[in-house]
């Protein structure tokens, strides 16, 4: 997948060399020149100086053909514009920016705009929103035996009941936010593609949740 990522500090660096290891093609762009210091030198993707906005900026680095975006500069602003830009003009599907004011998040997040809190800021965070198939934990406890994971919602489990998500013996659905704002399951609630769910797993049978979470999904897996 081809990732554009607006902004060169140590953040939006970090994406990019994380991304290319990954085997992504990425591009980067920065209002100063020098900002590109941060990459390595064999970094081989593109380089692209000026506004992150700019829609000829966008074009050069590659966003009529990106998979996702990062806005990651240090303007809460610029990123939103930037994040919009990619949504809207340019069909971007996944694309996250970084908010300093938390106030705000909320808000761009009614607006469709998936943001992270420099509080929570980490470069596996934007991974995950930016490459949402990726499979990240939480937290495991001492014995290994119960995992906690964050997924989005995929797609295909739009209308189905999030309580579906629960399998005997493999999967318990804990927590499901929308629009920024999480909260327990209700056993009726409907998925909307755009949740974000947290699920306790047991540790032998991630594979079997994957499979359930990316597969169709079915009735009569909940408790």
């Amino acid at each position: 997948m081809h990732v554009v990522v607006v902004g060169c500090g140590r953040v939006g660096s970090g994406l990019a060399i994380t991304l290319e290891s990954e085997g992504h093609t990425v591009a980067v762009i920065d209002k100063q020149a020098r900002a590109f210091r941060r990459l390595p030198e064999d970094f081989a993707g593109r380089k692209v100086v000026g506004i992150g906005f700019d829609r000829e900026r966008l074009k050069a680095a590659g966003i009529e053909g990106a998979g996702a975006l990062a806005a990651v500069t240090n303007g809460d602003n610029s990123n939103i514009v930037v994040a919009r830009v990619a949504r809207e003009e340019f069909g971007v599907e996944q694309v996250v920016a970084r908010i300093y004011d938390s106030r705000r998040a909320a808000i761009y997040e009614r607006l469709g705009i998936p943001t992270v809190k420099t509080v929570e800021w980490a470069t596996e965070r934007v991974l995950r929103r930016i490459l949402p198939d990726a499979h990240a934990v939480e937290w495991v406890d001492p014995s290994a035996k119960v995992c906690m994971v964050e997924r989005s919602i995929p797609s295909h489990w739009g209308g189905r009941r999030l309580i579906d998500l629960e399998l005997e013996g493999v999967s318990r659905l804990v927590a499901v936010a929308r629009l920024g704002e999480a909260a327990l399951p209700d056993p009726k609630q409907v998925a909307q593609e755009g949740d974000v769910v947290w699920v306790a797993v047991a540790g032998d049978r991630m594979d079997a949740f994957e499979e359930h979470l990316t597969g169709v999904a079915d009735t009569g897996g909940h408790h």
